[in-house]
């Protein structure tokens, strides 16, 4: 049986406070981290793509829109497709050692090729 969509709230169940209002930590603004101290790995990636190769963008540290705005500018410079999953960035084909010039270039130092 498939439970409904519902928010959840995190253990509360009922508050006797008649000025009681749920903030959830989701309902925060989360600003991303500066460039200079954000630690991204490029993977290439195969499994459960039908054997085609993706690169992986992981470790960015920063709120969903920042995320897609990063994942956009670099779809856009290796002139290729992709999408933004669990916090990952998606870029299909093997663009590793052209998404690592661009992320040194726009300031993020820590990034690094990883995998095999």
């Amino acid at each position: 049986m498939k439970k409904k969509n519902r928010k959840d709230r995190s253990g509360i169940v009922f508050s006797t406070n008649p000025d009681f209002e749920f903030h959830s930590e989701e309902d925060e603004t989360v600003g991303s981290a500066p460039p200079a101290q954000q630690k991204l790995r490029i993977f290439l990636d195969r499994k459960s793509r039908k054997g085609k190769s993706v690169s992986l963008i992981t470790g960015f540290a920063g709120s969903e829109a920042d995320l897609k705005e990063l994942s956009k500018y670099l779809k856009s410079k290796c002139g290729v497709g992709g999408s933004v999953k669990d916090g990952e960035i998606i870029i299909q084909g093997d663009h590793r050692d052209k998404i690592l010039q661009l992320l040194l270039d726009k300031g993020y130092k820590h990034t690094k090729k990883a995998g095999g």
